[in-house]
């Protein structure tokens, strides 16, 4: 090696960002086909970064993929792993098993729900706390074992939506609108071909209804065209829920609080930075900010729109859904 060769290496290696300290909570990325990898990356590992959150860095990553989504996958990892790799200093790993050696948390961040749970297999059994970006599973089966898993080797696992956490739904959960009697959410939902119809985008509104609604749906009805889906829901002591998913059309997020004193009525803006704060939170204490119990009953409410809609939008019992999706 000449003695240019060795300055421009030295250079090169003096020039990578050095952003992890001792105290630093070190992260771990599976799935580098969505913009969460860089938007994330960017707010944990850069101090300038206007939405800097301290405490943890992205410091191993695997580029994982499904070549069956060549354009909503497959076309995406090589420029958001090279940015990772020349801007913030993330080092790939080629398989889970070696990644999960050498960090502290890990982050599934794949865009298809369908290999969560085989990627969250081998982080689990190395007793890493995870996070499961949207949608946390491709079916709720999928999801039900990923929780069971987790239950297994008593490790903290928590997924969620980045609306849960945008501001404004903050406030207007917050405000005085009397005994709640019900609530509508908007927002877009484009389909998937292998994946439930709302598992693929429409998780985002239908976690907004559930932030306002809680947990206690019994029945779910839809009614799915080519441009929206429908779905109603029917908690206990006969509150009412909506979630319209829209297609080729205006999508904005929007929710309405239905009280006894007020309606409350609000587009909701925000970014990821409120959410990603809770998840590093979470990762840091194994503390979901949401009940297993909630999320499971999340993606059970879309499972049974999908299967509503089979059935001609006949109403369909949670609790139906959740034991067909619980068996062997």
């Amino acid at each position: 090696m000449t003695f240019r060769s060795i300055s421009l290496a030295a250079v090169l290696f003096l020039s990578l960002p050095s952003f992890t300290k001792a105290d630093d909570l070190r992260i771990g990325m599976i799935g580098l086909d969505t913009s969460h990898t860089v938007e994330f990356t960017k707010r944990l590992n850069d101090p300038s970064e206007k939405n800097h959150i301290p405490g943890a860095k992205i410091v191993a990553a695997f580029k994982g993929g499904s070549p069956d989504l060549p354009d909503e996958s497959m076309k995406r990892i090589p420029p958001y792993a090279k940015t990772l790799e020349e801007k913030f200093g993330v080092k790939m790993y080629g398989t889970i098993e070696e990644l999960v050696k050498n960090v502290d948390a890990v982050m599934i961040e794949s865009v298809d729900g369908r290999p969560h749970l085989e990627q969250a297999r081998p982080v689990i059994m190395a007793h890493k706390t995870l996070f499961i970006d949207k949608p946390m599973g491709g079916s709720l089966r999928d999801v039900i074992k990923i929780y069971q898993l987790a239950k297994e080797y008593n490790v903290p696992v928590f997924s969620g939506s980045s609306l849960r956490y945008y501001p404004n739904l903050q406030a207007m959960i917050k405000t005085n609108y009397g005994e709640l009697k019900g609530a509508d959410s908007v927002g877009p939902s484009p389909l998937e071909s292998h994946h439930p119809d709302l598992f693929w985008y429409g998780i985002h509104p239908t976690e907004v209804l559930f932030t306002i609604m809680g947990t206690g749906c019994e029945t779910v009805a839809c009614t799915a065209t080519p441009d929206t889906h429908l779905v109603t829901g029917v908690w206990a002591g006969g509150k009412v829920g909506t979630l319209r998913g829209i297609r080729n059309a205006a999508e904005p997020y929007r929710a309405t609080i239905f009280g006894s004193k007020k309606v409350v009525d609000e587009q909701l803006k925000g970014d990821y930075t409120p959410f990603l704060g809770k998840v590093i939170e979470f990762l840091k204490t194994g503390v979901a900010p949401v009940p297993a119990a909630e999320t499971l009953e999340i993606y059970a409410f879309m499972e049974a729109a999908d299967e509503s809609k089979r059935q001609g939008g006949k109403p369909v019992k949670i609790a139906d859904v959740m034991q067909t999706a619980s068996q062997p």
